[in-house]
């Protein structure tokens, strides 16, 4: 261990004295390996946490519960990677450790290890794929960078030798000026002098505005650039004004910077009357004049009011409950993660940002200046080239003037695609850009994953589209029965909602290719590459199409191709445009996009025509009823959409009787309320087959399918009286009774013409 124990006093010496960070790799045996971690630690005299299964060394945390990093600052984290190695949770550990400090990494043999299968892997190898079909594509990455890298130290701990030293012999750096306030501020000088860079004092700055209603702040910045810091200071300023000021984060652990900031601020401005820390769920600063900095976990806020809201790593948040949260009180201020591996990924930037902005008059602050660590960190330029946090499309003049006939349809191959880095960051930047859910460890999947593939649209070389497509179905028969009895089969999304849910034993026998992402070029949109690569898709994995060989899944036959995603009407439409139809909408709502989810089918094969044909005749048949329920507020576009993008008709099995009652709420005095089923079975029928213009759509999905109460509808709808809402319904049924009624209807509209 002698070998490990100089290695690690000379890194963490040059760590301490660059105020930067460290990585050493620990590579050999699992039991060897860590004994070298506690051997490095005590050598450098770290205090370490480490992310495993076993005790290894610290305090342990399980890897599944790496979020509880964010946030935190630490001189040491270990992670073992024996076990699994989830990109996820390399970099939530490499974010948490503080400038002086070393990354450790415990792995198998680096020679060995992109052949080695662990835990992670197992996740990769969906049914009816087995462990051994998973490939090793993003660990050799993942070694060439570490062994390419400055500041990455290798010792094999098995040979005893080192194999790279990891030191970097840096220039000496000069020192920060101090950081002048800003001009006639209106929170105390005080903090403003707390402030060690200037994207910090505007942070702070920017923060002033909270203390007018309707604003929102938003500080972003990439980890160690004290973003949660300036809250705090911002914080402790409007608690010492008298405002209660609300934090929340994932836990507190997340947001304990925000406190410890506001904590000494209170002090320096005289102003901290206690400091009440009891549970993780329940801190409390209190101010002089009644002012306080409380923390409450995310679903307690949101039944929770405040002066102010402080959420902290708010790309960690689902964007369902950041919507919430905007009730809790009239100004907030966000602070998140530019290049992050949060779990709920981009869902911030992509889906709530335009929501904010439509709700508060924000301000946005972009902090770039490191303070926990210094600039140029070797061990943040090794995560970002790993996994890839800082992705980018093409640039926007390579593909501003494409057009989707000029472009090259190609299969992307893991391995070519990992050994060509502009083209994997583009298309990574792609679905990083594009999507809210896109993470490191979808790197790994892309790349590693034996039911997942990737297509492309490229324009003289450059990638403008991609979609990434995950195998689903084509499931053995046992595989099936335990499915229909409840089983959950990862990575069959579409056949498990077909099977369990909808009660179709047979709907994981057909192979589907399921759209998990599409994403076009920002510079290339709305001209038809979606759409011409997702025909090109199509015809590659038609029934009856010649496919070349050597790709993943190009031997199995393709009988569909499907997607499911949080359903907006501009969605909707284009799916459906592009020939999928409608299969079933989810009765609860998306916990990252707070939107119902919409399941949609394309055949490709008479197989596949079967299992669209009697999905949408059953999403048909049970619509109305879920409408009247689990999808009340559903938003009627949405409805509107998900109808019009379902084959077939709704038979109209009126009565003689029930054609009477509509035919005269339409022309005469009949009333809508005493039989409500002749009129649900109209309005779907005309919702399918797009018989109304748009506002009387609308009416029959909130009055009649969704069953609101009639002075909600008029509300909501921008009727002036309920009254005329009522008569807004009969007259949307005239031209119904018109089209679709029978001699009977007829008859009796005419006594009222």
């Amino acid at each position: 261990m002698d070998a490990v124990r100089a290695t690690a006093r000379d890194l963490r010496a040059e760590a301490d004295a660059t105020d930067e960070r460290r990585l050493l790799v620990l590579a050999g045996g699992r039991e060897t390996g860590y004994r070298a971690a506690r051997a490095a630690c005590e050598a450098a005299d770290l205090t370490a946490v480490s992310l495993s299964e076993r005790d290894v060394v610290g305090e342990r945390l399980s890897p599944d519960r790496a979020g509880d990093l964010l946030g935190e600052t630490h001189d040491c984290v270990v992670v073992d990677c024996h076990d699994a190695c989830r990109p996820n949770a390399l970099g939530r550990a490499a974010g948490a450790v503080d400038g002086g400090g070393l990354l450790l990494f415990v792995t198998p043999p680096l020679d060995a290890w992109p052949a080695t299968r662990d835990g992670f892997d197992e996740t990769l190898a969906v049914p009816p794929f087995e462990l051994d079909d998973v490939d090793g594509v993003f660990r050799r990455r993942l070694v060439g960078t570490l062994r390419a890298h400055r500041g990455v130290a290798v010792v094999d701990v098995d040979a005893g030798t080192v194999e790279r030293s990891g030191l970097t012999d840096p220039a000496p750096r000069r020192l920060s000026s101090p950081v002048a306030p800003p001009d006639s501020p209106a929170f105390p000088r005080a903090v403003y002098d707390a402030c060690l860079t200037a994207d910090q004092r505007d942070a702070v700055a920017a923060c002033e505005r909270l203390r007018e209603s309707g604003t929102a702040v938003v500080l972003e910045a990439d980890r160690g650039r004290g973003k949660s810091s300036a809250a705090g200071l911002a914080a402790a300023a409007l608690a010492a004004e008298g405002r209660d000021v609300l934090v929340t984060a994932p836990g507190y652990r997340n947001a304990a910077a925000v406190f410890d900031r506001a904590a000494e601020s209170l002090e320096t401005l005289g102003a901290l009357a206690a400091d009440r820390r009891e549970t993780d769920a329940a801190h409390e600063l209190l101010a002089d004049g009644g002012g306080r900095v409380r923390f409450r976990k995310p679903p307690e806020a949101v039944e929770d009011d405040a002066d102010v809201l402080v959420v902290d790593e708010s790309a960690a948040l689902p964007v369902g409950l950041l919507e919430a949260l905007l009730e809790v009180a009239p100004s907030a201020c966000f602070a998140t993660t530019v290049h992050g591996y949060e779990g709920a990924g981009r869902g911030f930037d992509v889906r709530f940002r335009d929501r904010l902005a439509t709700a508060r008059d924000v301000t946005d602050v972009s902090l770039g200046d490191p303070i926990r660590y210094a600039a140029a960190d070797p061990v943040e330029v090794w995560l970002f080239r790993a996994l890839l946090l800082d992705a980018r499309p093409a640039v926007e003049p390579l593909v501003a003037d494409a057009r989707p006939g000029a472009a090259t349809y190609e299969r992307l191959d893991p391995a070519e695609l990992a050994a060509d880095e502009n083209r994997l960051r583009e298309a990574f930047g792609l679905l990083v850009e594009a999507h809210y859910r896109t993470e490191p460890d979808d790197l790994a999947r892309m790349l590693d994953a034996p039911n997942i593939a990737l297509r492309a649209l490229s324009v003289d070389g450059h990638l403008v589209s991609v979609a990434l497509l995950a195998r689903e179905g084509g499931l053995p028969a046992e595989t099936r029965r335990e499915m229909y009895g409840g089983a959950r089969v990862r990575g069959n999304m579409l056949p498990d909602v077909l099977t369990s849910q909808l009660r179709d034993p047979e709907a994981a026998a057909p192979v589907g290719l399921r759209v998990m992402r599409i994403a076009t070029h920002r510079a290339a949109r709305s001209r038809g590459f979606g759409s011409r690569l997702l025909d090109a898709v199509a015809a590659e994995f038609d029934a009856d199409a010649d496919r070349p060989a050597g790709g993943r899944f190009d031997a199995d036959a393709v009988d569909y191709l499907g997607v499911g995603y949080g359903a907006t009407p501009g969605l909707l439409e284009f799916w459906a445009d592009n020939g999928y139809r409608t299969v079933h909408l989810s009765t609860t709502r998306n916990d990252e996009s707070g939107e119902y989810s919409a399941l949609m089918v394309r055949p490709l094969s008479a197989v596949g025509e079967d299992l669209a044909d009697r999905h949408a005749a059953w999403f048909r048949r049970r619509v109305g009823s879920v409408l009247a329920d689990a999808l009340d507020d559903a938003d009627p576009d949405v409805v509107r959409a998900a109808l019009a993008a379902t084959d077939g008709i709704v038979p109209l099995d009126l009565t003689d009787a029930e054609w009477r009652l509509v035919a005269s709420a339409a022309y005469g005095p009949g009333l809508y309320d005493v039989a409500p089923r002749p009129f649900r079975r109209l309005a779907l029928r005309a919702l399918l087959d797009g018989a109304l213009d748009d506002d009387e759509e609308r009416l029959l999905v909130r009055k009649v399918l969704q069953a609101r109460p009639w002075s909600e509808t008029a509300d909501e709808l921008g009727y002036v009286s309920e009254r005329t809402c009522m008569r807004a319904l009969g007259d949307a049924y005239r031209p119904l009774v018109d089209r679709y009624g029978t001699a009977v209807a007829r008859e009796e509209a005419d006594r009222y013409r």
